[in-house]
């Protein structure tokens, strides 16, 4: 408890737990868009995965929660090295002009504050049913959840889908830019792999958006319905 303690105090140890928490959100990202797109393989495979997950609620519920912890350790890391980045500045923030710093670096801090209100967003729509409980309440022919349908019903919605791609968008930017300091906080980014781990960190944050907006733009044009 004492080296938690210590560790949360020092501005190197949140940059630590930031780096750690934003590598476990980042392989979560992947893997849930790799989940995502099995709805380009009908409605079969994408419905059997949701069942998986959802009578297994001895993985299900200890993933949630372990995902909301490291979320809340990473935007409350976030917020403070901002907060004591910005109290340690010698010339008033109005004046401050960065020099080398990307537009993607100089807006993680909101980039990463409107992902998680999506991510509010996203889960009262497709994990609780709240928002759109028309869309939830569907069942296939096996008396399973139909993910499928559910997915498709919500994305047919332009606002929901145009709201997905802003925070496709703006999650893509931030991990543009996250991936790359997070090799570089815990010590792994030096100048003989820097070029190679920005690309990497730019690439995989190409894919992602790629591969998630590729699902509500293929349910509006009637690729997948």
């Amino acid at each position: 408890m004492n080296l938690i303690g210590r560790t949360s105090r020092s501005s190197l140890g949140k940059k630590y737990l930031m780096a750690l928490t934003g590598c476990g959100l980042f392989l979560f990202v992947l893997m849930h868009m790799l989940g995502n797109l099995q709805i380009f393989l009908g409605p079969e495979a994408l419905n059997r995965y949701g069942h998986f997950l959802q009578s297994t609620p001895e993985i299900l519920w200890p993933a949630r929660l372990g995902l909301l912890l490291i979320l809340v350790v990473h935007v409350w890391s976030a917020i403070r090295i901002t907060l004591e980045n910005r109290a340690a500045r010698p010339v008033a923030y109005a004046q401050y002009e960065p020099v080398a710093a990307s537009y993607a670096s100089r807006t993680m801090i909101w980039s990463g504050l409107i992902v998680a209100a999506f991510l509010v967003y996203h889960l009262l729509h497709f994990t609780l049913g709240v928002t759109h409980p028309d869309h939830y309440a569907v069942f296939d022919a096996q008396g399973r959840h139909d993910v499928y349908r559910m997915v498709v019903r919500g994305f047919q919605q332009p606002l929901v889908s145009g709201f997905y791609v802003l925070a496709m968008s703006l999650l893509c930017l931030h991990l543009s830019h996250g991936v790359s300091s997070m090799f570089q906080s815990l010590g792994w980014k030096s100048e003989t792999y820097c070029c190679a781990i920005d690309c990497f960190a730019k690439g995989t944050a190409a894919v992602i958006f790629i591969g998630n907006c590729s699902i509500p733009l293929a349910v509006l044009t009637g690729i997948v319905k």
